[in-house]
């Protein structure tokens, strides 16, 4: 297995690991939507699940080495949010920058208002770049949607043009002052192992 994806990353107990084909998905909003009484909140239902459903596509389509949801019904609503690993390999003279990473995730392509980079330090990897945003992806050729965003890149140990991605995302923007503390903890979380299993030591 390469060392790229040798690596474990812990989510919460109530999110499950995604089934990338989408079966899963489907299950899911059928019972948020048999929970869901009001027709307005169906019509958000939907909405979010259709969101999920892009979300999914394009994941599979650039590769996704592992993807993780949760879809809860609270008073207040639906609350929804993704966590996924990529693979992003750099091309030979090029340096890491942020439209690479764009194109590797296929995320749009114009920068978000609100879109922050920074440096964060990981328990069990070291220093790393992270950037932070508010973006517009597609659902259909005429529709898109906001979502809060966290993208941080993670060098992969002894492969200098090789990086993994945590790529989290929820659509629940009035949330974003809890969001992003929980996808903080979720990629904190993130450890390369060896092939025997044992975590590899922070490299920064």
């Amino acid at each position: 297995m390469p060392d790229r994806e040798r690596f474990l990353l812990n989510v919460p107990e109530t999110w499950s690991t995604t089934d990338l084909s989408g079966q899963e998905m489907a299950a899911a909003r059928a019972q948020a939507l048999a929970e869901t009484p009001d027709p307005r909140a169906k019509a958000q239902v939907n909405d979010f699940f259709r969101t999920g459903r892009e979300l999914l596509r394009s994941a599979r389509k650039h590769g996704a080495l592992f993807s993780a949801s949760t879809a809860e019904m609270y008073d207040d609503g639906l609350f929804m949010a993704y966590v996924m690993v990529f693979a992003v390999n750099t091309p030979e003279g090029l340096e890491f920058t942020l439209p690479v990473l764009t194109q590797a995730l296929g995320t749009s392509r114009r920068a978000p208002s609100d879109r922050e980079v920074t440096s964060v330090t990981l328990p069990h990897i070291g220093t790393v770049a992270r950037v932070t945003g508010t973006e517009e992806t597609a659902i259909t050729a005429d529709v898109s949607t906001k979502l809060l965003t966290m993208h941080t890149m993670l060098p992969v140990p002894g492969s200098p043009q090789e990086y993994l991605v945590v790529s989290c995302a929820s659509p629940n923007l009035p949330l974003k002052a809890a969001v992003h503390p929980l996808f903080n903890a979720i990629t904190a979380t993130f450890r390369f192992v060896a092939p025997d299993g044992r975590p590899l030591p922070a490299t920064s």
